[in-house]
């Protein structure tokens, strides 16, 4: 039986020609025809979504991607999904869906896929990674697994899922988990083991979320600006295991007070386990009311508290979402 496949056509890199005379912008219909018909694994169906380039994506239009590639599968029947997506923010959208996805992850397979090389450069990286992902998409072993990224013929679980490289077309890497697995021949070989599915969402995420980077030096009175500004969770890049500047230490308890949950992640790659067993300088941050980010990268724990604040309450509530990450 021939499997069906949507394709969500976003544009970005992997659709601009830039020859000079002749730029142009590929809809998801000619897109789809510079993949050979043979090599086409499932009948598939494109569907155009406006979005902003993706170093300028808004929640909302990441949100409206995540609940569309979920109900293709729910809703419309189809065998998997494919997002085009550009690569700068491919990370962010993937995870975001992968938290979204519900029972849709277990039914196919949902694969965002994108390009290095614009279509009209030598050796674009476009053709092959759509054709790579749609690939991915209709095949059986994805259900289950969760969002994937698929670029340069490597399956990447969105939860690991990082942009290393902004110059060649081996820019993503799961690094220190395993790749998930690698397209090869028309069908995916698996060679490692997904991470566990997150909890289940509810309710409607919250987009205004910050995202605070910190550093030697910072002023508290930044935190308080960007919750004046409307935000309603805070997610603080730290370093290290997930140390903050001790001068942030009063805020963040002040915030917790406030019921406005802090998250602490860190630049480095940490283990996934609570903020409180990662040292006692980084339990500081736990004991006035830090929250961890479990060994999230910071952009996706800001994913994650948007999703944990989708189901009402606060600080309670965010802390035990994440708990059960």
């Amino acid at each position: 039986m021939v499997r069906r496949v949507l394709l969500l056509a976003t544009k970005d890199t992997i659709a601009y020609s830039r020859r000079p005379g002749h730029e142009a912008v590929a809809d998801g219909a000619r897109l789809l025809r510079t993949v050979p018909a043979e090599l086409l694994t499932a009948r598939v169906t494109v569907e155009d979504v406006l979005t902003e380039p993706s170093w300028d994506i808004s929640p909302a239009s990441m949100l409206a991607l995540a609940r569309r590639a979920r109900d293709g599968i729910l809703l419309d029947g189809y065998d998997g999904v494919v997002v085009v997506h550009g690569t700068d923010t491919l990370e962010e959208t993937a995870f975001l869906a992968d938290l979204l996805a519900g029972a849709a992850a277990t039914r196919g397979g949902i694969v965002l896929t994108g390009a290095m090389r614009h279509l009209d450069d030598l050796s674009s990286d476009g053709p092959r990674n759509l054709a790579s992902a749609i690939t991915a998409a209709a095949d059986p072993l994805l259900a289950g697994l969760g969002v994937v990224a698929c670029l340069n013929d490597e399956l990447h679980a969105a939860r690991w899922v990082t942009k290393v490289d902004a110059t060649g077309v081996a820019a993503f890497s799961s690094a220190p988990f395993p790749t998930l697995g690698r397209v090869v021949d028309g069908h995916v070989e698996l060679l490692g083991t997904a991470p566990p599915r997150p909890p289940r969402a509810t309710g409607e995420p919250e987009s205004d979320v910050a995202l605070v980077k910190t550093y030697p030096g910072i002023d508290p009175a930044l935190l308080g600006a960007v919750v004046d500004a409307g935000a309603r969770g805070v997610v603080l890049e730290g370093t290290g295991l997930g140390h903050i500047p001790a001068s942030l230490l009063t805020t963040v308890a002040e915030l917790t007070e406030w019921d406005i949950p802090v998250v602490v992640a860190s630049r480095c790659r940490t283990r996934e386990v609570d903020l409180a067993e990662l040292g006692p300088l980084t339990g500081l941050a736990a004991a006035v009311g830090a929250i961890g980010a479990r060994g999230l990268a910071p952009n996706k724990a800001r994913a994650a508290l948007m999703v944990a604040l989708g189901g009402g309450g606060a600080v309670r509530a965010a802390r035990d979402w994440f708990g059960q990450l």
